[in-house]
């Protein structure tokens, strides 16, 4: 691992620059924030860092993009370091995984499997993606989505499954199936439902910003 000057005299980072700088904040005479820091603790900022991926997406802005992916980054190699330190994985271990998931997912590209469209890509996906995962039954599908996703998200996502598999919501209770009615209504549109309250959200802001200013005009 290089050391501290090692580190501040370069003018070019890598990826091995930052897992090195990850340790060395980590390590006993780092950075005292740093090294109390557990996968709890920073948790949130993994949620709030991938959001404002999505904000600079959402604004076509490469540069803040860039930085942005560098705070995510950040994330992930700090959970890692951590998970290293108490012998559970080590980044190396991440980055094998998503390999291997790769290739075991396109096996169009690596196999001799054919798909010439999108829709039959993400067909070949779902279905491998169930066998190495023991998915045999629609529940197992649905019980696999995420619970930490945002709730409309996660309709959205358990309304696609549902969907492909031929069933319908059967369910009706107040707010809770109007929205999961409404995301499913979504899908069948082929409208995303997070960017459309997204949108709206920003609709009702306007709104009242245009109904403040033509009040000061008064």
């Amino acid at each position: 691992m290089k050391t501290p000057e090692e580190l501040k005299q370069q003018t070019r980072y890598t990826m091995a620059d930052l897992l090195d700088i990850m340790a060395l904040l980590r390590s006993e005479n780092g950075c005292p924030w740093d090294r109390e820091q557990t996968h709890e603790s920073i948790r949130k900022n993994l949620i709030e860092e991938t959001y404002e991926v999505v904000e600079a997406i959402d604004n076509n802005d490469a540069l803040l993009m860039r930085e942005e992916l560098g705070d995510l980054l950040l994330q992930v190699v700090f959970h890692a370091r951590m998970a290293e330190e108490e012998s559970a994985f080590t980044f190396d271990d991440v980055a094998n995984d998503i390999c291997r998931k790769l290739v075991v997912r396109h096996p169009h590209i690596f196999g001799a499997v054919k798909a010439d469209t999108a829709d039959e890509v993400l067909n070949n996906w779902d279905a491998i993606k169930a066998e190495t995962k023991h998915q045999t039954t629609l529940t197992d599908t649905l019980t696999a989505v995420s619970r930490a996703l945002p709730s409309l998200m996660r309709a959205e996502k358990l309304a696609k499954k549902i969907g492909k598999a031929g069933q319908g919501p059967t369910l009706h209770e107040l707010c809770g199936d109007l929205l999961y009615d409404a995301a499913a209504l979504c899908r069948e549109n082929g409208i995303d439902p997070e960017r459309a309250l997204y949108d709206a959200c920003d609709r009702r802001i306007a709104a009242v910003a245009a109904q403040e200013g033509n009040k000061k005009k008064e």
